[in-house]
């Protein structure tokens, strides 16, 4: 691994021995004031500990990801397209979020601090940008929790329809209490929480091959004749295939929660890289096995298949198909608890991200403190209460069902910006790192197409956020579905001028661009780690570890 002489100076000498690693004590990281990447005074240091492991940091990916966007969110997307723009939409949007980890884990890699992308683009690009992305994330994750709580309520209608906000409320005070503890107890929680996910949707798998096949309650053989039925495979052209984008990024947004996670992950040098290379081939088997899944077993015009209640999603009709009467009491339990863990999720996220605004001034100070155990309370405070505004709006002419749309419009777009913004900030960071004399041998993990990485997700990003509210000019103008596709355009330029004028900011030169500061230096606890997990890998049960690395 190649770094910088400097820094390699300052690392500690390697330990080699078994003495050395029981000797060593594990010691954090000094706190360094990070530079202001403009020049001027130094910004305050991060008081976040570093106590997720990397099981912890792949089931976070994994679990934020897998949500109420996968349960419900497919059933409404196949109606609106058919099975053929479902598949060929989310594995687009699928190979796109995979550039997206390759280049954040590339820069997360070398600069593993809170804030994620809102801080890298700060630093590479302008303060006026990560103080529009940071803003704006942070808000949509608090909004995106209102709506899992509000989805919760849309559940509980499934047992009953009498008092279902009250779970709701209880779920939200126990996600607040959750995110005020030290953060080893959100990433087990999240993982146990994803696991039971995962484990639901192989089941799913495997139960959808079987009523394919013919065991199902009228011992039939369906094959591929949904694919050819009606107006399948692609229902409504070419405008209900760019409708499905929004869809899309709202079942895969929170994998860039890896980003997020790299202030608080254990060992970033190796646990990011590896999470990133294995993470998203997980979601992305999970996500087209499931959708291909759903195409052949749900016809696109079964009745009420857009709703959002359980008893119409995809999931719960082939328990059904399979003879299950218990299937769907079962995946509302399964549907409910991915709910408390989305919910849970974007509380964390959006508590991280304004931490990270205040850390690089611009949020207020009071959103950086934390406790003893380096929780950042006042942040968790903040975006729980705007949770529990929006929340509020539920009981508003419209219901749970109609927040519930408006917050998956609103946060699937907000996560297209998140990824337009990985972009830029790796394309300027590439550009900067070349012009300065450096190499990418220099990279400790370096994205494989280079400086063209980010100029991709630029590219594809910019086209998916244009043309996916292409219906909205087709025939009569709808001015709510315009709304929903791009209010967040004007509110994101908006808030960008806004800093912009304001402070006087001016998007630095790439040889201005600061590269060393806060670069990871490795530490000793780092190093006692890498070398257990060496000398446990090569015994005679090594390949016993290495296979629970993989899995767990």
């Amino acid at each position: 691994m190649a770094t910088l002489p400097d820094l390699e100076k300052a690392q500690s000498p390697p330990l080699s021995t078994k003495d050395d690693v029981e000797k060593a004590l594990p010691t954090e990281q000094e706190d360094k004031p990070a530079k202001n990447p403009r020049g001027g005074d130094a910004v305050a240091p991060e008081h976040l500990r570093r106590n997720l492991s990397a099981r912890q940091v792949s089931m976070i990916a994994i679990g934020g990801t897998i949500g109420t966007g996968l349960f419900l969110g497919t059933g409404r997307a196949l109606h609106t397209g058919g099975p053929g723009s479902l598949l060929i939409n989310y594995s687009m949007v699928g190979a796109l979020v995979y550039l997206v980890m390759l280049c954040l884990g590339e820069i997360a890699t070398e600069y593993p601090q809170a804030g994620s992308f809102t801080t890298y683009s700060g630093r590479f690009v302008d303060h006026a940008f990560s103080f529009t992305i940071g803003w704006n994330y942070a808000f949509n994750d608090a909004i995106s929790c209102a709506g899992d709580l509000t989805a919760a309520q849309v559940l509980m209608e499934y047992w009953t329809d009498r008092l279902t906000w009250l779970p709701s409320l209880f779920f939200l005070f126990f996600l607040l209490g959750i995110n005020l503890m030290p953060v080893h107890f959100y990433g087990e929680l999240e993982y146990w929480l994803s696991i039971l996910k995962v484990l639901s949707v192989v089941i799913f798998f495997f139960l959808g091959i079987a009523v394919n096949a013919g065991g199902n309650t009228e011992h039939k053989y369906i094959g591929g004749q949904y694919w050819t039925h009606g107006a399948a495979p692609f229902v409504d052209g070419f405008g209900g295939f760019a409708k499905l984008f929004v869809s899309a990024a709202f079942a895969y947004g929170g994998t860039e929660s890896l980003g997020v996670t790299a202030g608080e992950t254990k060992n970033p040098i190796r646990n990011i890289p590896r999470v990133t290379r294995s993470v998203f081939w997980r979601i992305l088997i999970f996500y087209i096995s499931t959708v291909i899944i759903i195409g052949f077993n749900v016809p696109y015009d079964y009745p009420n298949l857009s709703t959002k209640s359980t008893a119409t999603s995809p999931f719960t009709l082939v328990f059904q198909q399979a003879g299950s009467k218990a299937g769907g009491s079962f995946m509302n339990a399964v549907i409910l608890t991915s709910v408390l863990s989305a919910g849970n999720h974007a509380m964390f996220a959006g508590a991280r991200v304004l931490y990270g605004l205040a850390v690089i001034r611009q949020a207020p100070s009071i959103f950086r403190r934390t406790n003893a155990q380096g929780v950042p309370w006042v942040s968790v405070l903040a975006i729980s209460s705007v949770s529990l505004l929006f929340f509020g709006a539920s009981f508003l002419p419209g219901g749970a069902g109609q927040i519930w749309t408006w917050a998956q419009n609103l946060v699937g777009v907000s996560n297209q910006l998140a990824w337009l913004c990985i972009g830029v900030a790796s394309f300027r960071f590439r550009l900067a790192w070349k012009k300065q004399g450096r190499t990418a041998e220099q990279l400790r993990y370096p994205n494989p197409l280079g400086v063209y990485g980010g100029l991709v997700i630029i590219v594809a990003t910019t086209f998916i956020i244009l043309v996916q509210g292409w219906t909205v000019f087709r025939g009569t103008f709808s001015g709510v579905d315009f709304v929903a596709n791009y209010i967040e355009l004007p509110i994101f330029a908006g808030l960008y001028l806004f800093w912009r004028l304001l402070k006087g900011v001016r998007m630095p030169s790439l040889s201005q661009i600061d590269l060393d500061s806060g670069r990871y230096i490795q530490t000793e606890e780092d190093e006692v780690d890498d070398l257990v997990r060496a000398e446990r890998e090569k015994g005679r049960m090594g390949w016993a570890w290495r296979m629970y690395g993989w899995v767990a």
